[in-house]
């Protein structure tokens, strides 16, 4: 089966050839409709456990842990750290 046979499997013919008047032989990258785009991090939950660690920062800040210290332990710069505890919430 070539290329060509399988791209009448995904796109109905009158749309490829519409397509082939503007791109032939390149990638193209075909986007989400706005309306239903992810934020990073959303679908896997990371930007959820970013979330609770700079949380966690911000609390460990404001019980006295030096910044450097939270910088170590959390293995991020002191201007990471900074952003961090200093953010307008």
């Amino acid at each position: 089966m070539t290329n060509k046979h399988v791209s009448y499997k995904i796109l109905p013919i009158e749309l490829l050839s519409e397509l082939q008047k503007y791109v032939q032989g390149e990638l193209i990258y075909i986007p989400k409709p706005s309306g239903s785009r992810t934020r990073w991090g959303e679908n896997s939950g990371y930007r959820a456990r970013i979330h609770e660690r700079n949380n966690e920062i911000t609390c460990k800040y404001k019980q006295g842990i030096p910044l450097d210290h939270l910088a170590e332990e959390y293995c991020l710069s002191l201007e990471s750290i900074k952003k961090i505890v200093y953010r307008k919430q």
